[in-house]
C-alpha cells in the first residue's frame, strides 16, 4: 500500500529561505505535501513557476500586512478543495490558516500566534487558541480525519525544550499554553512525533539571538504534525529533519499510509 509524506516547515520568510537553497532542497523530493508557515510573502512575490516545474501545485494565504506571517501549501497531489482561513477574521487577516481536502482527510496548515512581543500579543494568543480549539471541535463533527501541521509556538513538555527551568516564564512554555496542549492532545489528537519517538533532545527551533545554540542543540520543539485518532492506524513514521537549514526552524515530517 502506498504512503504519503507530509512536511511542516516554518521558513521564516520564503524569499530568505530560497536564497539559502530552499528550491534545491525541494528538488530532492522531500515530501508529497509541504506545508509552509511564515512565508512573509504573497504568491506574486516569488518565481512560483519554479514550484510548478519541480512538480508542486502551490496555494498561498498571505497576511494583509506585507512581509508578515502567511502560510502556503505546496503539493504534488491535487487537493479536492482548498479553504482559505477559517472564518476568524483577526486570524484570517494575518494569514494564519490554510486548509485542503484530500479525499476524506482535511489537512490544516496553521501558524499559531507568538506571544513573545508582549502582553497584548500573549493575550491574543490565548484568545486565538481558545477560538481555534472550538473551531476544530465543530469541524471534527463533519471531518473526523484531520491532520494539523504547523508552528504551534508552544513547547508542550519539559522534554520538548532544552532549558525548562530557565524558560518557565517564557512565552511558548507558559503553564496556560502547555495546559492548552494537554487539553488538545487529550481530546483526540495525536502528536505524531511523540507517537514514534519518546527520546529527549529533539527540537525544531533554535533562537537566532544566540548564534551557537543550534550547533549546541539548545532548542525548542514547537513545530508539530498532529492527527486525529481515526487516523492512528494510518501513521507510518514521523521525524524531525534537523540537518535542513534554511530557517531558524527545521522541517518536521509525517508519513501516512494512503
Amino acid at each position: 500500500m502506498s504512503s504519503v509524506r507530509i512536511i511542516s516547515y516554518n521558513v521564516n520568510g520564503i524569499r530568505s529561505a530560497i536564497n539559502k537553497g530552499f528550491m534545491d532542497w525541494l528538488r530532492t523530493n522531500p515530501a508529497d505535501i509541504v506545508c509552509i508557515q511564515e512565508t512573509k510573502a504573497a504568491k506574486e512575490n516569488i518565481d512560483h513557476a519554479l514550484l510548478n516545474e519541480i512538480g508542486y501545485h502551490d496555494f498561498w494565504y498571505p497576511a494583509q500586512k506585507k512581509g508578515y506571517s502567511g502560510v502556503a501549501i505546496f503539493t504534488k497531489i491535487v487537493p479536492d478543495k482548498v479553504y482559505y482561513g477559517n472564518g476568524h477574521q483577526v486570524s484570517d487577516d494575518e494569514g494564519r490558516i490554510l486548509q485542503a481536502d484530500f479525499g476524506d482527510i482535511r489537512l490544516i496548515n496553521a501558524y499559531f500566534p507568538s506571544g513573545t512581543s508582549g502582553d497584548i500579543r500573549q493575550a491574543f494568543k490565548y484568545e486565538w487558541l481558545d477560538e481555534f480549539y472550538l473551531y476544530l471541535e465543530t469541524l471534527r463533527k463533519t471531518c473526523p480525519k484531520i491532520i494539523l501541521c504547523g508552528d504551534y509556538n508552544i513547547a508542550h513538555r519539559e522534554i520538548d525544550i532544552h532549558d525548562p527551568k530557565g524558560n518557565k516564564k517564557s512565552s511558548g512554555f507558559l503553564p496556560a499554553e502547555r495546559a492548552w496542549m494537554d487539553k488538545f492532545l487529550d481530546n483526540g489528537f495525536i502528536d505524531s512525533f511523540r507517537y514514534f519517538n519518546k527520546d529527549p533532545h529533539h527540537y525544531s527551533w533554535w533562537s537566532q539571538r544566540f548564534p551557537t545554540v543550534r550547533a549546541q542543540n539548545k532548542g525548542w520543539r514547537i513545530d508539530y504534525i498532529t492527527a486525529t485518532t481515526p487516523l492512528e492506524s494510518n501513521l507510518v513514521s514521523a521525524g524531525i529533519l534537523s540537518d535542513v537549514k534554511h530557517s531558524d526552524h527545521c522541517p518536521v515530517f509525517l508519513e501516512l499510509r494512503a
